[in-house]
């Protein structure tokens, strides 16, 4: 019986109206963030107000016409898109002769499905009028009240910082192409190649300062300094020669975007 449960489990995770659901995903992964590049100009350009984040993306498209049902949209395909991770996490990878590496994309996966039911949430909650976020901050709050507090979210904010250069040198040594099947087309596959490798290497800065952030907060004990995206390029807006960094961070961001675009349409799914 359980057999036959994981494999009905499996069927339906591998099953074309998921599939189609994880590109369209993939495709709403961009456009978010092409938003959060549009909201980071504007922060570059003067305008502190805006919120350059996921929240930030998905209360500009509420305001759009249609932009709840847009919303609804993009929660159906993160969803579609975390079930396909969940599938890749427990049996994905089978062509990989290397256990470790095997391992290793595994649990990638879990994390980007986790991600990508975050998403879900965070969009469901704004087509439902809900705001967003700010609940890092008092998780990191929670976790400084602690013994031993400071060295966790220490270590936290370090293992972010690596994340973040990880995923700039996925984008430096292009090890995205593995997953896809990319154009004949040589225009279109350059573009693919070219965003990709600016978007990934511009995701991960974004990535490594957000670590920073959390570890200044935990050597400071001011759990206020530990947030997330948005604290993070308005403090970048605010140093020396800060407003043309994020301008580059910004169209490094829109160039992920398009990349996730590219990605949409050649992932091998």
């Amino acid at each position: 019986m359980s057999r036959s449960a994981e494999q009905s489990a499996r069927q339906a995770a591998r099953s074309r109206p998921v599939q189609i659901g994880a590109r369209v995903g993939i495709l709403a992964y961009g456009v978010t963030h092409l938003l959060i590049a549009g909201l980071a100009l504007q922060i570059a350009f003067g305008d502190r107000g805006e919120q350059a984040d996921q929240s930030g993306a998905f209360q500009a498209l509420a305001q759009q016409p249609f932009g709840q049902v847009l919303l609804w949209v993009l929660v159906v395909g993160f969803v579609a898109v975390a079930l396909w991770r969940l599938e890749q996490a427990i049996w994905g990878y089978a062509y990989e002769s290397d256990g470790a590496r095997k391992a290793r994309r595994r649990a990638v996966s879990g994390g980007k499905a986790v991600i990508f039911v975050v998403l879900a949430v965070l969009a469901a909650r704004t087509a439902m009028g809900g705001g967003g976020g700010g609940g890092q901050q008092g998780a990191t709050a929670g976790v400084l009240g602690l013994p031993g507090g400071q060295f966790i979210v220490g270590a936290v904010g370090v293992a972010i910082v690596v994340a973040g250069v990880i995923k700039a040198i996925e984008g430096v040594q292009q090890k995205f192409r593995r997953d896809m099947d990319l154009p004949s087309d040589r225009t279109a596959r350059e573009a693919a190649v070219r965003t990709g490798q600016v978007g990934f290497i511009a995701k991960g800065a974004a990535i490594a300062l957000i670590g920073v952030l959390v570890v200044v907060a935990a050597i400071r004990f001011r759990p206020e300094e530990a947030a997330g995206l948005d604290v993070a390029l308005k403090t970048l807006a605010g140093q020396p020669f800060g407003p043309y960094l994020l301008i580059a961070v910004a169209l490094g961001l829109a160039a992920y975007g398009v990349f996730c675009l590219f990605d949409a349409r050649y992932h091998r799914l």
